[in-house]
């Protein structure tokens, strides 16, 4: 019986195990308001989980909602005036 084995380093190699490009920093960071929106939003809602929301919980709620979809806009905004911008 024959063993199996992989017969090239790079069908085995980690992809994990590197660093992130430049292109995917800049997505981060284009990223990064709709991410941090979202973990306040999550706070938010974390904060409620063991009990019933007061009236100062269901605001923080909903403005965090509402940062979230700001940012959102925002991020889509930005890359359809990136796309038109390349078509011109």
């Amino acid at each position: 019986m024959s063993n199996i084995a992989a017969l090239q380093a790079p069908v085995t190699a980690d992809g994990f195990d590197r660093e992130p490009t430049a292109e995917e920093l800049d997505a981060i960071e284009t990223e990064m308001p709709v991410i941090l929106a979202r973990v306040e939003l999550l706070d938010a809602q974390i904060a409620t989980l063991d009990r019933t929301p007061s009236e100062l919980d269901q605001r923080r709620i909903r403005r965090a909602r509402r940062r979230v979809l700001v940012a959102r806009r925002e991020l889509a905004n930005r890359a359809v005036a990136v796309r038109e911008g390349d078509a011109a």
